[in-house]
């Protein structure tokens, strides 16, 4: 018995509600700055939260698009 799906899955719920906080941020943040920290904030968990789905479902084709959106949405502030 491996801890492998217990910790994918804690690290799924904890990623969750770190994107589902960074979108609260986004939507109510007092400061045009705090808004876009969340939205830079939002595409890096995004991209966790693909790169540990592709390790739950034991894929190679979601790195891929893990990649694609890291390089391609790129930093907000930078």
């Amino acid at each position: 018995m491996t801890i492998l799906p217990y910790a994918l899955g804690i690290s799924l719920i904890a990623i969750t509600i770190s994107m589902l906080l960074c979108l609260f941020r986004m939507v109510v943040g007092p400061s045009i700055v705090d808004r876009l920290l969340a939205l830079d904030t939002l595409f890096l968990n995004a991209t966790c939260l693909i790169v540990v789905l592709g390790i739950y479902w034991m894929t190679t084709s979601l790195f891929e698009g893990a990649l694609l959106v890291a390089i391609t949405t790129g930093h907000v502030i930078d």
